[in-house]
């Protein structure tokens, strides 16, 4: 089963925070059943289900032991064909999450490869007899010794994660044919983690960097990617979506101009760096708006220039909540969450929306370092730390950067853990949770959630959200995003204050064809004005305005 992912909405599910059907710590794939429901209302395409496989659970199931296993914490593989069975039946695709760069140490390959520089799982990984300059994305060294077998073997990320080796087509081999499993059990289309980290120089060179420019978007990852599609894609309705780390434009046409049969569309991450002053993440700091803009917007035209195909977002497993991050999770945290979607979901690209952006659930604010479970977290806190840097300063950047930001259990309602679970979870409720659930927002109109079911539901009727060329109105302007997008048959115009304070704004519009006229398509506030301008904004006000032949 396949939408037109033009029109789409991809729904991300942590299952770990989701909800818990059996009333246990932890998330689990019969409380996403349960669940299907309140999704098929809101109007979403696809589930993304972030990995549920077996797993030691050092990187929260991104370190996977068994590709074809489930592991118990989230049920059985009965459990999964009946989730798969029972959101076909609403029109909801399943989306798996794959995570094929590197494999947990636990894994059996691995376990053989270890065993023996003749083992004939040695060459599933990669193994230097002295490790380079290359850094983790956790930190350190990004090379392990293994005492056993007298060797460094690879890993971008924990020590946990061993990558595995590309350039074996044994290993690209085991990988197809897992994928094409699970292919065979109906789901609907595969996110495929840090999928251009895959190829890798087989001369493993070293400069003042901490590698990445060598590895990332690597020699062969094109020619993997066109591997995939004809061993695993091909002949079959999937959606496929790349995560892309530190990628480049030229790279993300190429990996999703439909001509090359290589993937769906991809995410990148530029636009989430604006509040990394210098390249630094861990260091609390506001975000840059001008910058913001002008990444989206870029992206926004450069992709469509040359065929490609944008998913955009705000919020993953990975990143703080947007509310939090680029809006106002106290006073304004009503308007500002739904100008914030409004802009998403009137850029051209497929949208993506992650459990709790649809009620406007925000950073925890966590008061001690303690309170966090992420490994990049704790591994940044012991760094920092050990470099001098204050606890309060380190602890504020965790506050505001931490994955565990977005991990939180799903609020539910204003009952006891958010109504998660029966037990305490495994990491702690945010605080307004009872106030801030979806029980509340289902039973109120003007509501966050309703403003999402909205959106989603005119991003289906229009043609415009999809096919519309995009132009940027307001590049330099300190408070207000405004982009306008048109077709040969109707025009789209979207305008968003970004501040606190009222803005006075005049759209700077070219007159309409003959016989066309605006009209107010969607607001985030009573009383908008029906015609685009000039305009008094309200802080954090959003007007969509439509134009039609």
């Amino acid at each position: 089963m396949q939408h037109d992912i033009k029109t789409a909405v991809v729904y991300q599910i942590y299952p770990k925070s989701f909800y818990s059907h059996h009333g246990n710590a932890t998330g689990d794939l019969a409380g996403v059943i349960d669940k299907l429901d309140y999704l098929a209302w809101l109007g979403v395409d696809y589930l993304w289900l972030t990995p549920f496989f077996q797993s030691p659970q050092q990187d929260n199931g991104y370190d996977i032991s068994d590709y074809y296993a489930i592991d118990p914490a989230y049920g059985t593989m009965a459990d999964l064909e009946r989730l798969i069975a029972e959101a076909k039946s609403r029109g909801i695709g399943l989306m798996l999450d794959i995570v094929v760069n590197h494999t947990s140490t636990a894994h059996a390959w691995f376990r053989q490869a270890r065993q023996g520089r003749d083992n004939p799982y040695r060459d599933f990984y990669i193994w230097r007899d002295t490790p380079n300059n290359w850094q983790s994305k956790f930190g350190g060294s990004a090379w392990e010794f293994d005492a056993d077998s007298g060797q460094y073997y690879l890993h971008l990320f924990d020590k946990t994660q061993a990558d595995l080796n590309w350039a074996n087509p044994a290993v690209r081999q085991a990988v197809y044919a897992m994928m094409r499993f699970w292919a065979d059990k109906g789901v609907a289309g595969f996110r495929l983690d840090v999928i251009n980290l895959i190829s890798k120089p087989g001369d493993f060179p070293e400069d003042h960097s901490d590698g990445r420019r060598f590895y990332t978007d690597g020699p062969r990852i094109h020619d993997y990617l066109q591997e995939m599609h004809r061993e695993v894609f091909a002949g079959r309705d999937l959606l496929t979506v790349g995560e892309m780390s530190s990628t480049s434009m030229t790279h993300c046409i190429d990996y999703t101009q439909p001509t090359r049969r290589e993937l769906s569309m991809v995410f990148n991450f530029h636009h989430l760096k604006v509040d990394y002053p210098n390249g630094e993440k861990w260091v609390a700091a506001p975000f840059d708006f001008i910058e913001l803009k002008r990444i989206l917007s870029a992206w926004q035209v450069g992709m469509v220039s040359g065929g490609g195909w944008n998913a955009t977002f705000w919020c993953n497993h990975d990143q703080p909540r947007v509310v939090s991050r680029f809006g106002d999770d106290g006073r304004y945290r009503v308007e500002s969450a739904k100008m914030l979607a409004s802009v998403l979901h009137g850029l051209r690209g497929t949208p993506y929306i992650y459990q709790g952006e649809e009620i406007a659930m925000a950073n925890p604010g966590f008061t001690r370092i303690d309170d966090y479970r992420d490994v990049e977290s704790l591994n940044a806190w012991h760094a920092l730390r050990a470099q001098g840097v204050a606890a309060e300063a380190v602890l504020a950047a965790i506050r505001q950067k931490s994955r565990d930001n977005a991990r939180t259990p799903m609020q539910w309602d204003n009952g006891p853990h958010a109504g998660f679970s029966r037990v305490a979870p495994w990491i702690d409720v945010a605080p307004d949770a009872d106030r801030v659930n979806v029980a509340a927002a289902l039973a109120d109109p003007g509501s966050v959630l309703h403003h999402y079911r909205q959106l989603i539901a005119l991003r289906k009727r229009h043609p415009i959200f999809a096919d519309g060329d995009y132009r940027c109105l307001t590049p330099e302007h300190p408070a207000i995003w405004a982009y306008l997008r048109a077709s040969e048959a109707a025009r789209l115009l979207v305008i968003a204050n970004f501040r606190a304070e009222p803005q006075d704004f005049d759209p700077p519009l070219a007159p309409l064809p003959v016989g066309w006229r605006w009209r107010l398509l969607s607001a985030n506030l009573p009383a908008s004005p029906d015609q685009p301008g000039p305009l008094r904004l309200r802080p954090y006000e959003a007007l969509i305005y439509l134009a039609e032949r």
